[in-house]
Order: C-alpha cells, then structure tokens, then sequence
C-alpha cells in the first residue's frame, strides 16, 4: 500500500494502556483521533483533562484530541488505527463499525487472543476484516503503562509483514522515554505476548503460595523454554527468543508490581476463586482468557508446555493450586 506521509492517527480504548499509548503519541504527533465507548467517560475526560479512571495523573491538551464513541466516524477519519482495547471485547467492538478496515493500517496492541476463536489480533483483522497482512502492525515489549505515565525509559518493538509500515509506526512512537526497533516476526510476537500473560500467572500464583524468589527463578528460565518450543511449532522461522520483544516483556510480566496477570494469579495462590479475583480487579487479566486458547491450539501441536497446563488446569478445572504447583515443580529443571 501507498503508505500517507503524515498519517492521521487514532486510538480505540478507554484503559490504562491506551491512555499511555495516547500520552506517547502526542509527545511528538500534533493530533489524535480517540475513540471510547461509553460517553460519559469521555464527558468527564473533558472536564478533567485526564482519563477519570487510569493513569489520572497524565493531564493532556484537549485541543489536540478528537474524542468519539462513534467508530465509523473514527474509521472514516483515520489512516493508523491503534487498538489497545481488552481481546475479550475487541469482537464486538469492531462489529459495530460498517466501514471497511482493509484500506487502513491497523496496529494491535492488545496482548490476548479473541476468547472461543482462539485467533491471536492478527489473524482476527486478517480473515475477519480482510487487512492485507502487510497492513497489520503489532506492538510487544516490556512496557507497563504506569511506568509511561512516569516517563521512565520504555522499549517497544513493531512487527509487521512489511518492515517499511512497522518503521514508520515505530517513528510515531519515538520520543525521549520511549525507544523502538521493529521485526517481521508478527505471529511469534503476538503468540508470545499470550504466553508471557500465561506464565506471569503462574508466578502469581506461585508467589500467593509462598514459592520463594529462587523457585521463581527456575519458573522463569523454563517459561522462556517452553515459549520457544511453542512459538517454533505454530510458525517455524529463525528468531532470537533472548530478545525484548520475547524475553523482556515476560520478565516484567512476570516479575513488576504493575502486572495485572501476576496480581490476578497472586489471588488465585492466596485462595480467592476465579470469579471473585475478576470481580475484585479493576482491569482484564489477559492470561485467563489467553491460557484456554494456547491450550486448545496445542492439541494440535502436542508441545511440551507443563506451566501452561498447569494454569489452565488451576483456572478452568479448579485443581487446587497448592498441588498442580506442586505437580509442576517435579517437571522443572
């Protein structure tokens, strides 16, 4: 595609992520477009100049924001769509809009998969809404939004198909506490980012059961295993799994305070029951939604991925996790 010289650019999402992914932007970009769905909340962003509910310490310049809880209108309006929205909704999110998505450069930065049809985002947009892989941009690394909104030093990798799109949507992303590189590895990326939910999880998990730093250790190191046997067997090309894209956003999932995935399984080891720690929380934990699908994706595959039916066994077949963990620690080296 014809790639425009100064794209107009919008944001779908009302959380913490896509309120950091619109702080970035507007560091070096005049103007965004951003779509919520719930009016209200876009009423009070305007009287507040923050977001009412995530990272409310960011105030933004309001003259530079389109607001709109009309998708269409924000298609119409937008080259670069950015998604930053929870998978478990993006499904009838984007089946509200009737304009076509196929002409636009779409960019995930969702790190889930579509709960029930196990398609990582790519795919989604891919054979849902016919965008040209080409078109289709991925954002991965280890980056928290909470860290963004205190400008501490983040890096961010944009995969794509076609490297000329992923560099110029890493270019809208640079400025003085954000870095970029970009790669061609869009379903090892994405597939990744599913796992590293996955395995935060099972730290959590593992940390409510008072499993100390050394077993958390030994977690980790066989986590990054079994993320490369899995991301090797669903798409088989020379990647370096050492790398940030890969390897640094699963230890700061695993690991930070920020991690959603790990607070959800923190609860989960302490004994709270599933339905009582997503009540509890006030944001999606990728993971839960994330675990069932890997699960199911490698039925078919046969890889050897012991944490990952670990969790799923703890979460969707309510084994105690006092003993899947224990289970577990027997396969680890």
């Amino acid at each position: 595609m014809e790639i425009p010289e100064n794209p107009r650019i919008a944001i779908v999402g009302g959380g913490s992520w896509a309120t950091a992914i619109a702080k970035i932007l507007l560091e070096t970009n005049e103007h965004i477009n951003w779509f919520m769905r719930n009016i209200e909340t876009i009423n009070a962003f305007k009287e507040l100049n923050h977001n009412p509910r995530y990272l409310c310490s960011v105030d933004f310049d309001l003259s530079r924001i389109s607001f709109t809880d009309n998708l269409d209108k924000l298609i119409a309006r937008s080259d670069i769509i950015i998604f930053a929205i929870p998978s478990a909704f993006l499904k009838n999110v984007v089946a509200k809009a009737t304009r076509p998505l196929k002409d636009k450069i779409v960019v995930s930065a969702i790190k889930g998969m579509i709960p029930d049809d196990n398609l990582i985002i790519g795919e989604f947009f891919h054979q849902q809404y016919e965008v040209p892989l080409e078109q289709i941009v991925v954002i991965s690394g280890p980056c928290h939004a909470e860290e963004i909104a205190l400008e501490r030093l983040s890096y961010l990798t944009f995969a794509c198909d076609d490297t000329r799109v992923a560099r110029l949507v890493s270019q809208l992303f640079n400025c003085h506490y954000v870095k970029t590189t970009i790669s061609d590895d869009i379903y090892g990326t994405e597939y990744a980012a599913v796992m590293k939910n996955i395995i935060a999880i099972a730290a959590g998990i593992c940390h409510g059961l008072r499993y100390g730093d050394n077993f958390q250790a030994v977690l980790v190191s066989n986590a990054i295993q079994e993320m490369e046997r899995f991301v090797a067997a669903v798409h088989p090309i020379e990647r370096d799994i050492k790398s940030s894209a890969y390897l640094g956003d699963l230890l700061v999932t695993a690991y930070s305070q920020f991690s959603r995935n790990r607070t959800f399984g923190t609860m989960i080891g302490k004994g709270y029951s599933v339905k009582s720690a997503q009540m509890e929380m006030l944001m999606i934990a990728e993971g839960y939604f994330g675990v069932k699908g890997i699960k199911e994706i490698n039925d078919q595959y046969n890889v050897h991925m012991p944490i990952t039916n670990a969790v799923y066994n703890i979460l969707y077949e309510r084994i105690s996790p006092a003993l899947e963990i224990r289970l577990l620690t027997e396969q680890l080296r």
